[in-house]
This record gives C-alpha cells, sequence and structure tokens, in this order.
C-alpha cells in the first residue's frame, strides 16, 4: 500500500508551525511470527481500515519528531529526517505485523514564509561563502603567484650564480692554462735560447780551431817563405858574392 501521512501547522522545536508530506510504501510482513500480530489487528476489516491505522500511527510519530527538530534540521537534510520517522515508526508499525518498505518527506511548507525566508538566508550564505571563497582563491592564488615568483627569482639566482661560478671557473681555467701555456713558451724560449747559445758557442769554438789551424798554416807558409827568401838569397846574392870573392882570389893568385 502507498500511504501520504501529512501533518499540518505542526511546531517544530523552534515554535515554527510546518506542514509537513510524506510519502510510504508499507505491506503487511511475510514473517511468520510478525504475521500472527496482522491477524490479530486486521482480520476481518478492510483496506482502508488498515490503510487508515497504519496512516495514523506515521503520522502519530511524524508528529513527534517534527516537535525535536529545528527547522533548519528538516529543511536542509530531509533524508535524515525521513530515516528517523522510518526508525522510530517501525517497531510500532511491526508489532502490527506491518513493515514499512521506503518512507521519503514529499513536501515542507510554512504559512510565515520562515522558509522562504530560510532559503533567501541560505542563498545569502552560500553567496557570501561564495565571495569569501572567491576572495580566498584570489587570495590564495596571490600568495601562489608571489611564492611561484619568488621561487622563480631564487631559481633564477640560482642559475645565475652556477653560470657566474662556471664562468669565472671558466676564466682561471683559462687563466691556468694561459700560465702554463706561457710557462711553456718561456721555457721553451730559454731552452731554445740555451741551446742557440751552445750552438753558438760550438760555432765560435769550431770558428777559433779554425782559425788557429789557419794560423799554424799561416806561420808554416810564411816559416817556407822566410826559408825561401833565405834561399833565394843566398842564391842570389851570397852564392854570386862567393862565386866573385872566389873569382877575384883566383885572380889575384893568378895575378900573383
Amino acid at each position: 500500500m502507498t500511504l501520504q501521512p501529512k501533518c499540518e501547522d505542526v511546531e517544530t522545536a523552534e515554535g515554527v508551525a510546518l506542514t509537513v508530506t510524506g510519502v510510504a510504501q508499507v505491506k503487511v510482513t511475510s514473517d511468520e511470527e510478525l504475521l500472527v500480530y496482522a491477524c490479530e489487528q486486521f482480520l476481518g476489516k478492510t483496506v482502508d481500515d488498515i490503510r487508515s491505522v497504519v496512516l495514523q500511527t506515521l503520522e502519530g510519530h511524524l508528529r513527534s519528531i517534527l516537535g525535536t527538530l529545528t527547522v533548519e534540521q528538516i529543511y536542509q537534510d530531509r533524508d535524515q529526517f525521513a530515516k528517523l520517522v522510518r526508525e522510530v515508526a517501525a517497531p510500532d508499525v511491526g508489532r502490527m505485523g506491518i513493515e514499512i518498505l521506503s518512507f521519503t518527506i514529499k513536501d515542507v511548507y510554512d504559512k510565515v514564509e520562515y522558509l522562504s525566508s530560510l532559503g533567501k538566508t541560505q542563498t545569502a550564505a552560500v553567496q557570501r561563502d561564495a565571495d569569501i571563497g572567491v576572495a580566498e582563491a584570489e587570495r590564495d592564488a596571490g600568495i601562489r603567484e608571489a611564492e611561484c615568483k619568488k621561487e622563480m627569482m631564487d631559481v633564477k639566482f640560482q642559475a645565475d650564480t652556477k653560470m657566474a661560478d662556471s664562468k669565472r671557473e671558466l676564466e682561471m681555467q683559462k687563466a691556468a692554462f694561459n700560465q702554463e701555456v706561457n710557462t711553456k713558451k718561456a721555457e721553451a724560449q730559454l731552452a731554445y735560447e740555451l741551446q742557440a747559445a751552445k750552438e753558438q758557442q760550438k760555432i765560435r769554438l769550431e770558428e777559433i780551431e779554425i782559425e788557429v789551424v789557419q794560423r799554424k798554416k799561416q806561420i808554416v807558409i810564411e816559416e817556407k817563405e822566410i826559408d825561401r827568401t833565405e834561399k833565394e838569397l843566398i842564391a842570389t846574392v851570397k852564392r854570386p858574392a862567393e862565386a866573385e870573392a872566389y873569382r877575384m882570389q883566383q885572380v889575384a893568385e893568378g895575378q900573383k
């Protein structure tokens, strides 16, 4: 059976009168032990009579639960409200052999527009929360953007520092290489000059030896020239003189 329990102008815990309509699906239980209770309660009665008894029971529990809740609780969470009604009413209708298959809240309204005001309040609160959320999101976005910029600047600074360090290290390596190259060049130049000096010294020694040999040969030549001149003088002067003296001696001896 489908039942529509309805409670009109029932005051809630805050004293606000609400009218609540629900929809319930019920049936006679198939449990043999509880089926005995159903027979005791309803045997010989019409379906309308059964419907009326179960409906009044559901409405009674619905009315009693409405008095314990606030409008906000009923308005904001109808499923929880319906679940509470179902759990409270189930034992009573169960003792009549009736099983509640489902129970939902169909409608909730009032005559003083409290729910409308509550809806507007909720809408305003939602809008306010949305505005706050947007502001917080923009704030967080700004903070995150600033943090990202800072991180980017930190990374850039680190990159620039590393680049500067690498450049400085490269320049130092170049300077060290240049110094080493210049040192090697100076050493090579010095070695070349020393070797050239040694070679020049060797050449000079060879030249001196050549000069000595030439001088010796010149002396020998001069000595031979003297001997030749002496011999020439002997041959041209001394010998003829001796010959002339000999001749004169012979002539004198002959005249004598």
